[in-house]
């Protein structure tokens, strides 16, 4: 473990502001796998995911100095990563047609995603693999803002509180909005049903172990 784990953000920040450039250096270190991952996670590719992070510690850098510490540094590292994403698949929609919203009803009950029987572990690894695979290919064809919402709760797993502070939503708005994610996500999963070994029921597995597969 390194000197610089045991400081704060807080402290990191407020040298940074006073012309440490190294500070923010330790901070790019500290956070530079998590802001990766999360990039690598909404593009499903690694060219893409290293320019949203470049973009998103550039962006760090130009707006640093003024950040009062009103959300966790992480939370305001997780919202800058979504808005850079927005912007790259904005310059990327230029070129092709990408759907805004795939129209669903609201629903205040859960939606399940489907997922493996735990019961059935026959081809062990390999399978799961596949499943992870197909999950990342699948969430790949959810509008922007679906895809963020269904990252960060289920992968990343963020509370809809902090969720709702990294995209400046109201509460009630990303729990609708994520009910209808998963809707959406469920559908484009339909033709996997047999992969996953889903029951053909209205409710399947659980959100938690689907993030678990990915």
């Amino acid at each position: 473990m390194h000197t610089y784990d045991y400081i704060s953000d807080e402290v990191l920040i407020e040298r940074f502001k006073e012309g440490d450039e190294h500070a923010f250096d330790l901070l790019v270190r500290r956070y530079e796998q998590k802001v990766y991952q999360l990039a690598y996670r909404l593009t499903n590719n690694p060219d893409d995911a290293a320019d949203v992070a470049a973009e998103t510690f550039l962006r760090m850098y130009n707006s640093l100095k003024r950040f009062r510490g009103d959300a966790q540094l992480s939370t305001w590292l997780y919202r800058v990563v979504s808005n850079v994403f927005f912007d790259f698949r904005k310059r990327e929609s230029r070129h092709q047609h990408i759907p805004l919203e795939i129209q669903t009803e609201d629903s205040e009950e859960p939606m399940e995603l489907p997922v493996e029987d735990e019961s059935v572990d026959i081809m062990g690894h390999a399978l799961q693999q596949e499943q992870r695979r197909v999950l990342m290919e699948v969430i790949q064809q959810l509008p922007e803002y679906q895809r963020v919402m269904v990252v960060l709760f289920h992968i990343e797993e963020r509370s809809y509180e902090e969720i709702a502070q990294i995209l400046g939503l109201p509460l009630g708005t990303i729990k609708s909005r994520l009910n209808r994610a998963r809707t959406a996500l469920r559908q484009l999963l339909e033709p996997y049903r047999e992969l996953f070994g889903v029951e053909t029921s209205p409710t399947v597995g659980k959100p938690q172990e689907a993030s678990d597969a990915l």
